[in-house]
């Protein structure tokens, strides 16, 4: 098996690697996230008590209102937030927080977006690494 690279669209620039968390559903960070611990903490959501803390968090788009930049915001300050985002559609208020974090604590959380047939090839617990400044993200082949 070799690495397979996928060209991405930037949203937010930077560059991290971890595991992928991935889901089918949306998520909102006002209300799903708890911003103390990273957990999801909405029952409906089917990553319900899993952490994004340090994932890779792979999600379709998000949901929710303008407080979910607030709460990114706070996870980024803890430690608590996602090493990136990949999604299908950036809403433009989940990029808010990432990129005003930038501002207030020196760090972010990259994100990019890719074409849907990319995005189903990734699977939770696969390696990967996220390029937002150039465009790719790359699933690992780590035996």
């Amino acid at each position: 098996m070799t690495d397979i690279l996928l060209t991405a669209c930037p949203v937010v620039s930077g560059t991290a690697e971890g595991p992928a968390l991935v889901s089918s559903q949306p998520i909102s960070f006002w209300g799903g996230v708890d911003p103390h611990t990273g957990r999801i903490h909405d029952p409906k959501h089917e990553l319900f008590g899993q952490s994004v803390s340090g994932q890779i968090l792979v999600f379709p788009h998000g949901k929710g209102s303008s407080t979910g930049s607030l709460m990114m915001l706070e996870l980024v300050r803890i430690y608590k937030a996602p090493a990136a985002i990949i999604n299908i559609r950036t809403e433009p208020i989940l990029a808010t927080g990432p990129i005003v974090s930038r501002y207030f604590y020196g760090r972010s959380i990259p994100i990019i977006t890719l074409a849907p047939e990319d995005f189903c090839q990734i699977r939770t617990g696969q390696h990967l690494v996220v390029n937002a400044s150039d465009g790719f993200v790359c699933i690992r082949d780590i035996p």
